[in-house]
């Protein structure tokens, strides 16, 4: 039975579970399977060489989703090609795609989670209520050789992470 967690996260004052593991900082990430907009597979060694930042949310059709990506996009034009800013979410890759060129988004690159367990393996999974199968708003920063760095799950699931630790961990890890 995985790991179940009550103190991690919020949604509007009231308390979510989470499932899965606190990851280690320091510790190798856990490898993942996501699939791209192209329905192609995507994990970790698809991105080996690079610093990863794994920008994680509920769904990019809400307001404070719509912002974190967009302030991601921005950030991520002062990171250099040796980091990779991914959008992760349970929203289909047709709607990634499409909000992706709505939105003007290039420098991101969203991945799904639909028919994954990066939720569960990375603690974000929100296990039940009106949210219940989406992924809790998290960042987690992966260094070139695959080393977790940095993580940070929003204590509030409608506020947004905070940016600085995210982008000053990354340029670290450069």
């Amino acid at each position: 039975m995985p790991e179940e967690r009550t103190d991690a996260q919020s949604f509007k004052g009231n308390p979510l579970t989470l499932v899965g593991p606190i990851l280690e900082c320091g510790t190798a990430a856990p490898d993942f399977k996501l699939v791209k907009n192209d329905l192609s597979d995507a994990t970790l060694a698809s991105y080996a060489g690079k610093v990863k930042i794994l920008n994680v949310f509920p769904s990019l059709d809400t307001p404070v989703c719509d912002t974190q990506m967009r302030r991601f996009n921005e950030e991520a034009a002062g990171l250099g090609d040796d980091v990779v800013v991914l959008g992760i979410s349970r929203d289909l890759p047709f709607a990634q795609k499409r909000w992706c060129g709505a939105a003007g988004v290039e420098r991101v690159e969203t991945l799904s989670d639909f028919r994954g367990n990066f939720g569960e393996t990375y603690g974000v999974l929100i296990k039940d209520g009106p949210l219940g199968n989406l992924l809790a708003r998290a960042v987690f920063v992966v260094d070139k050789g695959g080393k977790l760095v940095y993580q940070q799950i929003a204590p509030e699931l409608t506020k947004e992470p905070d940016y600085a630790p995210v982008l000053e961990a990354a340029k670290k890890a450069l």
